[in-house]
This record gives C-alpha cells, sequence and structure tokens, in this order.
C-alpha cells in the first residue's frame, strides 16, 4: 500500500483543513477512507444501539495538487485508515502559511500519515515541519462496516434554519432538559420543544422549504405520498449529540437538510461546495 499527496494552493489547505477539524469535534476516532478518487471521513456508529453515525465525502480533485494511491490490490484499490482526527487538524493548523503540504502513508514505530509542511523562511534555505499522526490500517474483511449508508426511508425531509440560529437555540434549551424534540412537517416547518414536567418550551420555524426528493416516477422520495403536508413528523434526540453536530460547523453549508424517521432517527445533511457531510442521531424513547 502506498499513499502520497501534496497540497499547493493555499485557499484547498484552509478548506482542507476547516473538513477535518468540523470531523474532529464530531468525533474522537475515525476511519479515513482513501480511494483514487475521493476521500471519506466515516464513523460507523451503531445507531440502532443508540450510536451516532458520520459520512463525509470529499473530492480529492477539489483539495490536492497530487495525489497517488496504491490500494492493497488492484481489484481493491483503496486504504481505510483509523485515526484521531483532533491530531490531523492539529497538524494541519500549524501548516497554514505553508508553501506546501506533503501527506503521505509511512512505517515508523508504526503505521502514521506523515505530514511534512514547508514553511517560508527569510533565506533561500527551505524550513519543513514534519508530524507522525499514528493510524491503525483496517483490514479488507471489515471494510463493509465503513461503506456509503443508505438514505433512510423518511416520513419528512425539511430544510433547516441557518446552524448559528439552531445552534443559539439548542444551547439554552440543553439547560432545561436532557432530551430535544424535533418535528417537522411537508408545509416547511420546524419546531424545537423541550417537555419536562416543569417546563415546556418551543421555538417555531417557518417557510423554511422542502427539499424535492423525487422517485423513478416522480413522486415525493421516502415521503408518504398520502401524508396531510400539515402533519407533523417528530423524533425525540440527545439534545448533546444535536448541540455536539452544530457546534462543530466551520463554515456555512450551501445547503443544510432535515430528513426525520418518526420516532427512529434524524438524518442532517450538509452540502457544501466541495464536500459533502451526513449525520445520524438515533431517537430515544
Amino acid at each position: 500500500m502506498k499513499f502520497r499527496s501534496k497540497i499547493i494552493d493555499i485557499g484547498c489547505l484552509n478548506n482542507f483543513t476547516r473538513v477535518v477539524t468540523t470531523i474532529s469535534k464530531l468525533t474522537k476516532t475515525c476511519v479515513l477512507r482513501l480511494t483514487p478518487d475521493n476521500l471519506y471521513f466515516v464513523l460507523s456508529g451503531k445507531v440502532d444501539n443508540g450510536g451516532v453515525g458520520m459520512w463525509c465525502e470529499l473530492s480529492q480533485a477539489k483539495f490536492f495538487d497530487e495525489f497517488q494511491l496504491e490500494g492493497v490490490s488492484a481489484e481493491a484499490n483503496e486504504i481505510c485508515l483509523e485515526l484521531a482526527p483532533d491530531n490531523l487538524s492539529r497538524a494541519l493548523k500549524t501548516a497554514q502559511n505553508a508553501k506546501t503540504v506533503k501527506i503521505k502513508l509511512t512505517k515508523k514505530h508504526c503505521p502514521c500519515l506523515t505530514i511534512a509542511a514547508e514553511l517560508p523562511t527569510m533565506s533561500s534555505a527551505s524550513r519543513v515541519v514534519t508530524h507522525d499522526i499514528p493510524v491503525d490500517v483496517i483490514p479488507k474483511r471489515l471494510w463493509n462496516d465503513f461503506k456509503e449508508p443508505s438514505m433512510p426511508d423518511f416520513d419528512v425531509s425539511i430544510y433547516m434554519p441557518p446552524l448559528k440560529i439552531m445552534k443559539n437555540v439548542v444551547d439554552r434549551m440543553k439547560n432545561l432538559s436532557n432530551f430535544l424534540v424535533i418535528e417537522a412537517n411537508m408545509n416547511g416547518e420546524m419546531n424545537l420543544k423541550i417537555e419536562t414536567d416543569l417546563v415546556s418550551v418551543a421555538t417555531h420555524f417557518r417557510d423554511l422549504g422542502n427539499p424535492p426528493w423525487a422517485g423513478g416516477d416522480g413522486s415525493q422520495a421516502g415521503a408518504n405520498s398520502q401524508r396531510d403536508p400539515e402533519a407533523m413528523v417528530q423524533a425525540r434526540v440527545d439534545v448533546r449529540k444535536l448541540q455536539q453536530f452544530l457546534m462543530g460547523q466551520q463554515f456555512n453549508p450551501s445547503k443544510a437538510m432535515c430528513n426525520i424517521v418518526q420516532n427512529t432517527i434524524i438524518h442532517l445533511i450538509l452540502l457544501y461546495e466541495d464536500v459533502s457531510l451526513q449525520y445520524f442521531i438515533p431517537a430515544v424513547a
């Protein structure tokens, strides 16, 4: 297995750093899946058992000036690595003014992602700062655990309000209860609610719009075509998991969508210019 890449453009480096920093705020460990065309950050949480799940997809051509990959075999031209994204984020932050940043898979005391940043100097001599980030190589027999998750058969899909506004609301609500109810309908309405024996609080959003998901016959995919557009679908979630997701965002997405399966799961989708991020939060009884 071989992997080496290079980033020269400072804008691409900054964007890649923001993506990795976002991932680092969502999970302590994840899997980095490398293919010839894309990079994926994957958190294969057991959503059925209360864990969260994440799938973040990046096109390597949008970030890297050079990208060379030799996977485990010609038929399976991929590499899967488990790492702590915070280590990668901190290494990239030290290289924000670098002339070039090289990232490659190395074998030292253990497998590592080695980040080599060539920093500008006042003289002709170059100054290179190197970070070795320990990784675990995931064997091929386990790769099926890190494939793209399927779209849940949602009951309602809705565009989300601005994430900063939503974060401010959730930050206040977490002081009232450990659980929050998200409900929405196909009329562009979303409510965030806290209900306890002592207090009942709700924040209402209107005119958010609903994504035009369409099936092969042009019908609304996932959503029940017979559902009353005014009827609310809800899921009760751990407020800390939703807050962690909202706190992790480092830049505003071009689109943010929320799919709800009644009393089962919240599926959040953020689309950026060159990145897509899916996040799964299970409902609680």
